[in-house]
């Protein structure tokens, strides 16, 4: 008998790719893309993530704004962004594409699952017609599969449900996808073995299910008209590494700040908020590096017992978002007063009130530097990359520590849910400051300051002759005690503020990220712009403009050079998610014409809006243009 064999083409090299995986709520888009993250890190690429999610837990199935994505930037190169236009989008029901599809690039794959396209399902996402049968794709490639049926083949032999196949839907996918780009699927199956332990006929059909679609790449009589991709490793540094969270960054690095101290315990006391949950959730399982978790009743009563830990020695932590850093203002204004060392982790989201709450923006600065009744200065700094958060937290430790002042660290949730190849420290190579507890009673107030630092002394509760009291009230300079005078008011309060502007020397200098420390444009950031910044200059310093990248770690106070290094370049340009925020506080200091370059969609910035506004062009019309910008 003949047999026919099918002619599969080469696979194609490709530097980088970007694929976005879209489903319900429900559909395990997270999981999907968290995996195909894991064998992506082992296989050697370079990576950069965006999940992206709804705030409902779990919305209509099939309608639009329960749509739940996750993006992922892979290649053999330097991956800073989670990328502009999408490679293959992975759709998995009508609501997805029609939510995803505009960002897929002309040319494109659209992978989607045909029997979620039913009529219910396309009226619910405001289609008229099926866009699989009419020619409203033609400018992208189509993979139409059934991915339903074929996943409840896979897993028939299991006896499953067919809710329990229908959930395996989007293991099929990740196998097909593994396939797609040559990656192997030993990670995932182990994970899934772990993950359902205790269900094993669960974990044995959601292998099944992956086998099944990378099976299918290799097999489907229709697989000449699919290729698969070669993504070449990344030429890293030499090292232990592994994928790292803006969350787990964070938690790691406070422990490590903890360390770096010699603190013996961090009490870390927070409140449930969205995007800000996950770190207590990750320091809980840090209880053997001496973390103490207390989830509180409310953000006051959270703010309140950390700040009690930092008084009894040890390290204070608590951690909000937007809403919740508003009401620990008071607790906040306390700590300033009392001169305690106190981290406040805030991972913004877009506002303001509930907002949209899995949505980011970087939009508390304003909030975080001068949000506070009275004169009531403190630390200000702010991560650039996941990886970033680890080292930003053990700063904060130090600064807080050092100057007895709190510090705010602004995350954001796209930092605090993506994720990147992480270079682990040796414990060797990781900083050492240790702190002084106060002991020696002789000349001894709670307010004797450090002349260098202008910080007062740490002392724990029962070390003996050192009995004192601090509170909210205003205190002596020269004795500590209660004090109601002008003069010494007018003392403290400048005190207090020389205290923290002195930490600008303390700090390293401003530094230009990329380009040169003068010249026609300098575009600057902050936060989680980074990776969107850096590239758009690349780009634009390829093409021949003269432009720098500047990056601001350090928001208040800035480094002590920010301001000369500014005034050498003719123009400024301030990207950032907000209306502009950073751009007005660099006018008000410097007397700098900067521009402002405000995104406020709720999602990263794009390179090539960056690109756009170096060029001279308008942004879009969905971003503003912040302070000294044009409307476009």
């Amino acid at each position: 008998m003949a047999t026919s064999s099918i002619v599969r083409p080469q696979r194609e090299s490709r530097d980088s790719v970007v694929i976005r995986f879209a489903g319900d709520s429900g559909d395990g888009m997270q999981v999907t893309g968290s995996q195909f993250t894991l064998e992506t890190a082992l296989a050697g690429s370079d990576f950069s993530t965006f999940p992206d999610f709804p705030a409902e837990i779990r919305a209509p199935t099939g309608t639009t704004f329960g749509v739940s994505a996750f993006q992922i930037h892979f290649g053999g190169r330097d991956v800073m962004t989670p990328g502009d236009a999408v490679d293959v989008l992975v759709a998995m029901n009508p609501a997805a594409l029609t939510v995803e599809l505009g960002d897929l690039r002309v040319g494109g794959t659209v992978i989607v699952d045909t029997a979620a396209f039913n009529e219910r399902n396309l009226n619910k996402a405001g289609y008229e017609r099926n866009p699989l049968e009419d020619d409203s794709l033609a400018k992208y490639q189509v993979l139409k599969f059934d991915i339903t049926k074929l996943t409840a083949d896979a897993v028939k032999p299991h006896g499953l449900s067919s809710r329990e196949a229908h959930l395996c839907r989007n293991m099929w996918a990740l196998g097909l996808l593994l396939w797609m780009y040559g990656y192997e699927r030993a990670a995932t199956i182990d994970w899934l073995k772990r993950k359902f332990g205790k269900k094993p006929v669960i974990a044995e059909a959601n292998v099944a299910a992956l086998n099944a679609g990378h099976a299918f790449g290799e097999t489907a009589e229709m697989a000449e008209h699919m290729v698969g991709y070669v993504v070449p490793k990344a030429e890293v540094q030499p090292g232990r590494y592994r994928t790292v969270s803006g969350t787990e960054g964070l938690a790691w690095g406070l422990v490590a700040g903890m360390r770096a101290a010699g603190i013996e315990k961090m009490v870390f006391a927070g409140y449930p908020i969205t995007p800000a949950s996950a770190l207590l959730h990750t320091l809980a399982n840090l209880r053997a590096y001496g973390v103490i978790t207390f989830q509180a009743e409310d953000e006051i009563a959270a703010s309140g017992a950390a700040l009690g830990a930092a008084y009894a020695g040890a390290l204070g932590v608590t951690s909000s978002s937007g809403p919740g850093i508003a009401l620990k203002t008071e607790m906040l204004g306390l700590a300033i007063a009392t001169e305690l060392p106190l981290i406040v982790i805030d991972s913004q989201r877009a506002g303001p009130s509930t907002g949209m709450p899995t949505k980011a923006e970087q939009s508390d600065l304003f909030q975080a530097v001068h949000g506070r009744n009275a004169d009531a200065p403190l630390a200000v700094v702010a991560p650039v990359s996941t990886a970033d958060c680890f080292d930003i937290a053990i700063e904060a430790v130090r600064i807080a520590t050092k100057y007895m002042t709190p510090v705010i660290i602004l995350s954001d949730g796209y930092l605090a849910h993506a994720a990147e190849p992480w270079r682990i420290p040796r414990e060797a190579d990781l900083p050492r400051f240790p702190i002084t507890y106060r002991t020696d009673p002789e000349g001894f107030h709670p307010f004797l300051r450090d002349p260098d630092t202008l910080a007062r002394p740490w002392v724990k509760p029962g070390t003996p002759q050192l009995e004192h009291r601090i509170g909210g009230l205003e205190r002596d300079y020269d004795t500590g005690h209660i004090s109601y005078d002008p003069d010494n008011h007018a003392r403290m309060t400048n005190a207090r503020a020389d205290k923290i502007a002195g930490i600008a020397n303390d700090i390293p200098l401003q530094t230009v990220a990329l380009g040169e420390d003068h010249g026609k444009l300098a575009v600057v950031g902050w936060g989680s712009t980074f990776g969107a910044i850096h590239q758009a200059v690349k780009i634009a310093r390829d093409e021949g403009t003269d432009v720098a990248h500047i990056h601001v770690r350090y928001l208040s106070p800035f480094p002590r050079n920010l301001g000369e290094l500014l005034k050498r370049y003719d123009r400024v340009l301030v990207p950032e998610m907000n209306n502009g925020q950073l751009v007005k506080l660099l006018r008000a200091e410097y007397l700098v014409d900067a521009e402002g370059f405000s995104k406020v969609t709720g999602k990263p910035f794009r390179v090539t809006d960056i690109v756009q506004r170096i060029r001279g062009g308008a942004p879009p019309p969905s971003e503003g243009s912040g302070l000294g910008g044009e409307a476009g």
